[in-house]
């Protein structure tokens, strides 16, 4: 008995910003040429086009403002509180919202959930969106309630496992699992080479996925889980790092990440698919976590990868940034919307984080129908029949 990814939709906060007005704020707030040059340089070759944001107004006069002037003319950005208190309020409403939206557009019901596994990095607070999901929708009050936190952009994938094992040790279970990061709420003007990158990268976002042993409906899409697999690698232990700070959430993310990633990435992909009798060539479709267009570089260097292979990767870093933990999964709703056939294709999906760490997951595809609408609309990315 296996387990299936039913269903996957994602949401995105209601405002947004291109990459080149960020680009020309975070120079306007800088009063050092050197960095200023480095701002341009790095968010031109960013590989992003727009990023959303739960935060309405970064640097107006009101109170409510995130970057307010300060007495020498510089910015100042809020307390890890107050950035909290956002992330608070921001968590509940998207993932409620987004529970509501994967349900409805799924063979499931609130009704049917018996296990719901939320995912952030950026942001704490209790009762949690896994509170509110179970209370706003309606959801029996014993279904089990997990959240896998501080992980970092990989954190999809054990969230992904734990609903796996929850429905092959009851056949009966559906898994709600929700990744919702708030990346913004922790932007910092320090100067620093790591924030300045970290700036141009990350973005706010979430995904959901049901998940479930029973058979998917005739005429639908799904994934059929096949496994898991999870590596360390030790040299980029001090070169990608996430910590609390006085002022948010302090990001290390050295530009050494794409190369740790593309010197040691094919030594763990090439035996773990081999444990699935498989090689890197008979891969049929990647999803590969879009940390940054260096890093997707790398990844396509290292296992001698079509451009096209990285498209749909490349097409959600282009359109919403990283979005650190649900990122994957509006990589593989991209993937699954726009196959049509027999399904029956072999994905390999792999996600990078903190440590450096390494996670993958091996999946299958069941044939998704043609004609499927695609878009935003409103600050959400549009529902696609699968």
């Amino acid at each position: 008995m296996g387990a299936w990814i039913h269903r996957i939709d994602t949401l995105l906060p209601g405002f947004s910003f291109t990459q080149e007005a960020a680009s020309r704020k975070m120079q306007e707030w800088s009063g050092d040429e050197r960095e200023r040059r480095l701002i341009r340089a790095i968010y031109r070759s960013s590989g992003i086009e727009r990023r959303h944001t739960v935060i309405g107004d970064f640097d107006g006069d009101s109170p409510a403002s995130f970057f307010r002037a300060g007495p020498a003319g510089g910015r100042k950005g809020p307390g890890t509180a107050a950035r909290n208190a956002l992330f608070e309020s921001g968590s509940r409403s998207l993932s409620v919202a987004l529970a509501r939206k994967v349900l409805d557009n799924s063979a499931f019901d609130a009704g049917d959930v018996t296990h719901v596994v939320t995912v952030s990095c950026t942001g704490f607070c209790n009762p949690g969106p896994d509170y509110h999901i179970v209370r706003d929708l309606g959801m029996s009050p014993g279904t089990q309630r997990y959240h896998l936190g501080f992980m970092g952009c990989y954190a999809a994938f054990p969230a992904l496992r734990m609903a796996a094992q929850f429905c092959e040790a009851d056949p009966g279970a559906a898994v709600l699992v929700l990744c919702l990061e708030l990346c913004s709420l922790h932007l910092q003007l320090n100067g620093t080479e790591d924030a300045i990158l970290a700036n141009s990268l990350f973005s706010d976002g979430a995904g959901a996925a049901v998940v479930s042993a029973r058979a998917p409906s005739p005429g639908t899409g799904a994934f059929r889980i096949e496994g898991f697999r999870s590596t360390l690698v030790p040299d980029g232990e001090q070169e990608m790092a996430w910590r609390i700070g006085d002022h948010g959430f302090d990001i290390s993310l050295t530009s050494y990440v794409p190369k740790i990633i593309g010197g040691n990435l094919r030594e763990f992909v090439e035996p773990s698919l081999a444990l699935g009798g498989m090689t890197i060539g008979e891969v049929d479709l990647w999803a590969v976590h879009p940390g940054g267009k260096s890093i997707l570089d790398q990844v396509q260097r290292c296992l001698d990868l079509g451009a096209e292979q990285l498209q749909a990767s490349r097409e959600v870093l282009r359109r919403f940034g990283n979005m650190s933990s649900a990122s994957i999964l509006f990589v593989l709703e991209e993937l699954l919307n726009r196959r049509a056939g027999g399904g029956g294709e072999k994905v390999c999906a792999i996600a990078f984080g903190p440590g450096l760490t390494v996670e993958m997951a091996l999946l299958e595809t069941l044939r998704v129908p043609s004609g499927a609408l695609r878009g935003t609309e409103g600050g959400e990315r549009a529902a696609v029949a699968i």
